[in-house]
């Protein structure tokens, strides 16, 4: 039954019970009476209503918060799983920033012409080189400067190339060749081990951001001096030494380095801008001569030399890389000659220049003169080019061609036929110089795959050793290299 009908029904019978005084109340006070109680009641039931509205919505917002809370603290969990996982190992971190390079590179050679035996000869021989570049900031963190790095150079080989060719100025018409004392010997040695710590320069007021290198080590100083865009690569460029290095200084013996072409040095650099295409850099280098490149005595009277080198597009925009150089050996052998134990000062100058000249086609040149001692040759000229084979489909593929031109000096030409420094009744060279060595060498280098390079060459070698009445020397050759 209603509330209303319930309180009407009480009311009445109330009424009924009444004694005879009540009996005699107004009907209409009595009514009044019930409606007051009936808005009293229905207020009541609204208070209550609201109570369980309110209630009803604080137990759902207490349930939303906890599945809030609970959803985050998944959330939360699976972000730090993922940071986990994503986190690099001990040995991840330990190689970061590490790089690595590995080559092997072999070589077949046939000499047709030249031979001391007058007849046809052949070599073989392999060389493998591994390369490490370690990032050493550790040490430009802790000056609160520059940058800075170790390299390592691994290298094993076998064979020694041809060795009844004619007597030649040449240094050798396969650059690489490389074997221990040992010729059964395949053991690796360490060929480079060098720290080079990178210093940047505040930016001047026309923008130019300057940094200085200073590189302390064990080291292959043609990676600092005498570079070549094309031309300073025997293992994917030319084989003739004179078109590896400046031959003043490489087949002419200036350098001065150990037996496989290493010595310790100090080199230093200053670069006048690093983000422009048309920059400066001034180097100077002092490396071991003599015994000192093979840490057999001191460092005394070492090899120095300086450079100043031009980058930039000069010609119609175009890339080329312009050299000039000059050096000082103070433990050179005269005439390089093997036989020879004695020293002497040599002085000289060199340049080396690459330039592109068209979208495929880059040109080379080097020149090199001695300004002091005795030497087999006082000056040195070789140009060429390379290339590229965009224009007939294979743009990975290389064509190179060179020319060499090696001018015996003076005193060579008047101690070459009766030289005997070891006194052994025979003499050094026993031959008569009588005009210029040439030399001229042909190769295609054909790009197999990303890792694999096969390159045929062809050699000549004419006037051996300045020497006219010497036949001409001529050498076939096919070299692989695998580089990973």
């Amino acid at each position: 039954m209603p509330p209303n009908k319930v309180l009407m029904a009480m009311l009445m019978m109330a009424g009924l019970m009444s004694n005879q005084a009540s009996a005699a109340v107004d009907p209409e006070v009595l009514m009044q009476a019930y409606e007051k109680l009936l808005q009293r009641v229905e207020q009541l039931e609204a208070a209550n209503r609201k109570m369980e509205t309110a209630l009803e919505q604080a137990k759902s917002g207490e349930s939303d918060s906890a599945q809030v809370e609970e959803m985050a603290e998944r959330v939360e969990d699976i972000e730090n799983k993922i940071v986990k996982l994503n986190k690099p190992r001990k040995v991840e971190s330990a190689l970061e920033g590490i790089t690595a390079g590995a080559s092997l590179t072999m070589v077949a050679q046939r000499a047709l012409k030249g031979t001391a035996t007058g007849k046809d000869e052949s070599q073989l021989n392999y060389r493998a080189d591994i390369e490490v570049e370690v990032p050493g900031d550790a040490l430009g963190k802790l000056a609160s400067f520059g940058d800075s790095k170790f390299f390592a150079h691994f290298r094993a080989g076998q064979g020694e190339g041809f060795g009844t060719l004619n007597p030649t100025l040449t240094g050798t018409a396969n650059s690489t060749t490389f074997q221990l004392a040992n010729g059964d010997d395949s053991a690796a040695i360490l060929a480079q081990a060098w720290y080079q710590l990178g210093i940047p320069l505040s930016e001047s007021q026309s923008g130019r951001l300057g940094r200085i290198e200073a590189t302390l080590g064990k080291m292959d100083m043609f990676g600092f001096f005498d570079t070549n865009n094309i031309a300073d690569d025997e293992s994917e460029g030319f084989l003739n030494n004179v078109f590896v290095h400046n031959p003043m200084l490489d087949s002419g013996g200036d350098i001065g380095a150990d037996g496989y072409g290493f010595a310790p040095g100090l080199h230093l650099a200053y670069i006048n801008d690093i983000n422009s295409v048309n920059r400066w850099t001034f180097s100077l280098g002092a490396f071991g001569a003599g015994p000192g490149a093979s840490y057999s005595e001191s460092f005394t009277q070492p090899f120095v030399i300086g450079q100043a080198e031009y980058t930039g597009r000069v010609l119609r925009g175009l890339p080329g890389t312009y050299r000039l150089y000059a050096w000082k050996n103070g433990q050179a052998i005269p005439f390089a000659n093997e036989f020879d134990s004695s020293t002497e000062r040599h002085n000289g100058f060199g340049l080396s220049i690459d330039q592109q000249v068209a979208r495929h086609l880059t040109l080379f040149t080097r020149y090199g003169q001695s300004t002091k001692g005795n030497v087999k040759f006082d000056q040195a000229f070789t140009l060429g080019g390379q290339l590229g084979g965009y224009t007939w489909g294979r743009q990975h593929d290389r064509i190179g061609l060179a020319f060499g031109w090696l001018n015996p000096s003076s005193e060579f030409k008047a101690a070459a036929p009766t030289l005997d420094a070891d006194a052994d009744a025979n003499p050094d060279f026993g031959f008569t110089p009588a005009g210029a060595e040439k030399q001229a060498e042909l190769f295609y280098a054909w790009q197999v795959n990303d890792s694999l390079q096969l390159t045929p060459s062809l050699q000549w070698i004419g006037q051996p050793g300045g020497d006219g009445s010497a036949e001409d020397i001529v050498v076939l050759g096919l070299r692989a290299k695998a580089a990973f």
